[in-house]
């Protein structure tokens, strides 16, 4: 008499391995977090290996003051466009031109995300910051539109 495994434990099987295949499936599907600098700007240059500066990294080079807009950034959402004020070659303020005002779950991604882009920005004082979770596109316009900004602010100052 042989032993045949009963139905419920080969459907387990089947499911277990269906399951495992699509997981890993999805996580080769994903591509690591890396920034994208807009098109046509330079390469960032490695802050680390500067030496010691004064705190910030690519917006030390900034030495002028005033406001820079910066380009418009589409997104499947809607334009995204930031001004940004700098002062002794610091960012000071960030100010939202434009960001996705069509459907109103893409409004409500915009405001949750563009003040918590702009802190981050501030804080890091350039365009290199993470995107927010659930606003990626409307994350990749503001930094796009950010850097675009600074690199204007660049081009006045020489």
């Amino acid at each position: 008499m042989s032993h045949t495994p009963s139905r419920p434990t080969v459907r387990r099987a089947v499911l277990a391995t269906v399951t495992t295949l699509a997981g890993v499936v999805v996580l080769l599907s994903l591509k690591p977090h890396q920034s994208t600098p807009a098109v046509g700007a330079p390469a960032p240059s490695s802050p680390r290996d500067a030496g010691p500066s004064s705190g910030s990294s690519r917006a030390s080079h900034h030495a002028v003051a005033g406001t820079s807009t910066g380009t418009v950034s589409s997104t499947p959402y809607g334009p995204v466009q930031v001004a940004v004020t700098m002062a002794k070659g610091r960012i000071t303020g960030i100010k939202v031109l434009q960001s996705p005002t069509g459907a109103a779950r893409s409004r409500q991604i915009a405001a949750m995300a563009v003040p918590r882009l702009t802190r981050e920005a501030l804080a890091a004082q350039d365009a290199g910051i993470d995107a927010v979770s659930g606003a990626s596109y409307t994350s990749q316009g503001y930094i796009q539109s950010l850097q675009s900004a600074l690199d204007r602010a660049g081009d006045r100052s020489h």
